[in-house]
């Protein structure tokens, strides 16, 4: 007797569905990539480049909306990849130019996506399994995503808008999670992701943010023994210009306190009271011009053992090269005898254990 054949349901989509999920991450990687670009810009900025130094906390906000848009694009983009994934493998695998367009963009936007989305969890999480340089990599790859989405865009686009009948027809099969259920699903997974990790920038999310990994406490992402600071000898001096300052008489100047973040580009924030010296002062008493200041520190080998201050922080106000952290002395780790502390900067360039300030231009 001859036993009938097994009839698989055809997997069915939305081309509805697929569109607003695009949508939604094309916002989040379109975030994303601007946030990340600027980052990119205020640690090496280009001669047209300007970052302000207000509001203190800009910095803090950009990178807090790179880093969360970054780990909503997740969901976004494994339900992107099930929304659309049999046509993935349909054939021929190429029609015409323009299909041949889209197969190959979709290609290189999926591994450009899951490289930066991979590597930046792991650089979230400060752990690095790989032997390349994390910044440069991660701009250059953005680049290669943002392209390959534009293609697609492009090819696509007459295509994007689905006709009323057919979404009304596609928007819920027996015994399937109807299209509004998957969108909602979709967007929930979405904002528990977030709210899971945006506790390390948002300070009222932390009770809720299970996997955030910083706590209200001032954190310090490089200690005093990484950057081999051992010890600081008593004869340490700050050099300006052509002047010098022990830690006594730095004490004795006229100080400034204010509550400014560390912003990290890892995505986590904390803000503090700081006291020091202004940059300013320091530069105006050593006869100085104020202009872009190199800051340079006792760590010897570490790649920000140095960072430049653009003009515009070096004489803000609240710019400071600061003595102590709420309230009390900096301990080592957090870049005792002194350190800088400017507003809107990123924490890789608020450089630790200062020893020089020198104007370049």
């Amino acid at each position: 007797m001859k036993v009938p054949a097994l009839k698989v349901p055809a997997r069915e989509s939305s081309p509805h569905t697929a569109t607003r999920i695009g949508l939604w991450l094309g916002i989040a990687f379109g975030l994303c990539f601007v946030t990340g670009l600027l980052s990119h810009y205020v640690q090496h900025p280009p001669g047209w480049f300007a970052w302000p130094t207000r509001p203190v906390g800009l910095y803090r906000i950009t990178q807090g909306v790179h880093v969360t848009s970054g780990v909503a694009a997740i969901p976004l983009l494994l339900a992107k990849l099930w929304t659309v994934y049999p046509k993935l493998f349909a054939r021929p695998l190429v029609k015409s130019v323009p299909h041949a367009l889209e197969r190959g963009s979709i290609l290189v936007l999926l591994g450009a996506s899951f490289f930066e989305l991979v590597t930046g969890l792991f650089n979230a999480t400060q752990n690095y399994p790989w032997q390349f340089f994390f910044p440069p990599a991660h701009h250059a790859v953005a680049w290669i995503a943002v392209g390959a989405l534009l293609v697609h865009i492009a090819v696509k686009l007459p295509l994007m808008r689905t006709p009323a009948e057919e979404v009304r027809l596609s928007s819920s099969h027996p015994g399937k999670l109807s299209r509004r259920g998957f969108l909602l699903t979709t967007g929930g997974a979405a904002a528990v992701a977030v709210l899971a990790t945006a506790g390390g920038t948002v300070p009222w999310l932390r009770t809720v943010s299970v996997l955030g990994t910083r706590s209200a406490a001032l954190p310090v992402n490089r200690t005093a023994a990484a950057a081999g600071v051992s010890t600081v000898d008593s004869d340490w001096r700050l050099t300006v210009g052509s002047r010098q300052f022990s830690r006594p008489e730095l004490e004795a100047l006229p100080q400034t306190t204010a509550e400014l973040p560390i912003a990290c580009v890892e995505g986590w924030s904390a803000s503090a009271r700081w006291t020091g010296v202004p940059v300013r002062d320091l530069l105006a008493l050593a006869g100085v011009e104020p202009g872009d200041v190199r800051v340079e520190s006792l760590e010897r080998d570490g790649l920000y053992r140095a960072s430049t201050l653009p003009a515009a922080h070096a004489r803000d106000p609240l710019t400071l090269l600061a003595l102590e952290v709420d309230g009390e002395t900096l301990s080592l780790d957090h870049g005792y005898p002194c350190r800088l502390i400017a507003p809107s900067r990123p924490g890789v360039t608020q450089t630790k254990w200062v020893t020089r300030l020198e104007v370049v231009r």
